[in-house]
């Protein structure tokens, strides 16, 4: 199964894609979308909703996993994040896609085994899991974290259910 993490931003925005096969993570692609920031919140939702249906469309994953909003106290900052989800969330749900999402807590845990790990410590366990020698960034490499996350968790479910 192929999975889209995505670690949503207002300024960058992380994809990942990871495929599991016969149990073991396959890393696929990665990249950041850095917005522009003299362009109005219109122009940016729509460069987010573009390149997630492309990304969509050239790699067509079966899952999309997000990681889960964390609470701040700049409530404008929150709402740009939440809009911004909101354009990659229209996105896969054109394209039918069922949507998952993650604490952030638990995308660290599953991945770095902390729940407070850093983003260097998410960055290292990622290229380690995955057998790769770089990724785009810290958000990518936060996206794949999702991406990973949810494997684990589709796996916990399938022995769960047993």
């Amino acid at each position: 199964m192929l999975v889209l993490g995505v670690d949503p931003g207002s300024t960058v925005t992380g994809f990942g894609l990871v495929e599991q096969k016969s149990g073991k993570l396959i890393y696929r692609h990665d990249e950041q979308l850095k917005l522009p920031a003299r362009a109005d919140v219109g122009r940016k939702l729509a460069l987010l909703y573009d390149q997630t249906a492309a990304l969509l469309e050239e790699y067509q994953p079966e899952q999309v996993a997000f990681e889960g909003i964390f609470y701040g106290s700049n409530v404008k900052s929150m709402l740009v994040l939440g809009q911004a989800r909101g354009a990659v969330m229209v996105a896969a749900a054109r394209y039918g896609l069922e949507i998952f999402e993650y604490p952030p807590a638990t995308v660290k845990q599953t991945v770095a085994g902390y729940g407070k790990a850093g983003k260097d410590q998410i960055e290292h366990m990622v290229k380690k899991l995955l057998k790769v020698e770089k990724v785009t960034g810290e958000h990518a490499a936060d996206a794949l974290a999702v991406a990973i996350c949810h494997h684990h968790q589709n796996r916990l479910q399938g022995w769960r259910s047993r």
